[in-house]
């Protein structure tokens, strides 16, 4: 079972901890087989809000292997400037002897700044909080920090920008390890909207055609996502949002820049692609999985398109 650990320092950022989690806590919702676990570096930490921990294992304890995340959130930025901070060198050891483990390194806001006391940030791409870029980049030169960056991925390193932000790492690193279908079944949950950082180059139908605010539109494109198998109908669609077909097709092409139709056949074929790399599956399955009328009809699809 995959293990993700979260390092609780004192003086974290509340949300830089509890929206990670949340994600991973939905994913489990979902049936993600993953062991989340706490631990701490200094007993019975407290938040940045005042709010205390109790009792919680040492970092020391973690039994990590090949594969598992780390994730180090952000903390008060005075204690990251503070000799207290620079001087936990046993903490800044045991991070790096996780990362030559192959564990994956993670961090939200300034918590990049423990990545690079650990020295995981040199020749690294690299993120933070806005107001810490220029701080980050100072006090650590041999680092890549960008500064316009929601997230970075860089090898086995995760580093993300201020709060929310952490949300956004953690949901991209379910969609790498889960697939954009369960991911955007996570995000929907959440009630939050799945982004990608502005240097991920992949593709998706389940973000692109969003990036609007109408609730009629989400609606209709959620429904397709959940019945993408059905013979779906614009009849049909209209009534789900007491709406006529002429009006729903008109504010869907403006909100999303596709047809109705358009957008059900990407989405389609993106669900054919995910189950066409499981080679138990005939073709004639997938088709039908996926709403294709035949076997031939995705071939035909799948050739026009690639």
């Amino acid at each position: 079972m995959k293990k993700i650990a979260f390092i609780i320092p004192p003086t974290v950022e509340l949300l830089d901890l509890a929206g990670p989690v949340q994600v991973f806590t939905e994913a489990k919702f979902y049936g993600f087989d993953i062991a989340i676990e706490f631990y701490a570096y200094q007993q019975k930490p407290v938040s940045t809000a005042g709010l205390a921990f109790g009792e919680l294992a040492n970092y020391k304890d973690a039994r990590l292997n090949e594969g598992d995340l780390l994730f180090i959130p952000g903390m008060d930025c005075e204690y990251v400037r503070s000799k207290e901070f620079k001087y936990e060198h046993a903490y800044f050891a045991w991070i790096k002897e996780c990362f030559q483990k192959n564990i994956i390194v993670c961090s939200v806001c300034n918590g990049a700044f423990a990545l690079g006391e650990a020295g995981l940030l040199n020749n690294i791409k690299c993120t933070t909080h806005w107001r810490r870029t220029e701080e980050l980049q100072t006090r650590f030169p041999a680092a890549k920090v960008l500064t316009d960056a929601l997230f970075v991925k860089d090898g086995r390193i995760r580093t993300s920008a201020g709060i929310s932000a952490g949300i956004d790492l953690a949901l991209s690193i379910l969609e790498d390890l889960k697939g954009p279908v369960f991911t955007h079944k996570v995000a929907r949950g959440l009630v939050v909207y799945h982004r990608r950082s502005n240097n991920y180059q992949k593709e998706s139908i389940y973000i692109n055609y969003r990036k609007h605010i109408n609730p009629m539109v989400h609606k209709i494109q959620d429904y397709l996502i959940e019945n993408i198998a059905n013979k779906n109908n614009i009849k049909l669609l209209a009534k789900l949002v007491d709406t006529s077909p002429r009006n729903l097709s008109r504010v869907f092409k403006e909100k999303t820049g596709v047809t109705i139709l358009e957008y059900l056949t990407q989405l389609r074929l993106e669900n054919a692609n995910i189950l066409l790399t499981n080679t138990d599956y005939t073709l004639d399955y997938i088709a039908a999985q996926c709403g294709f009328k035949t076997a031939k009809q995705l071939k035909r699809i799948l050739k026009n398109k690639y």
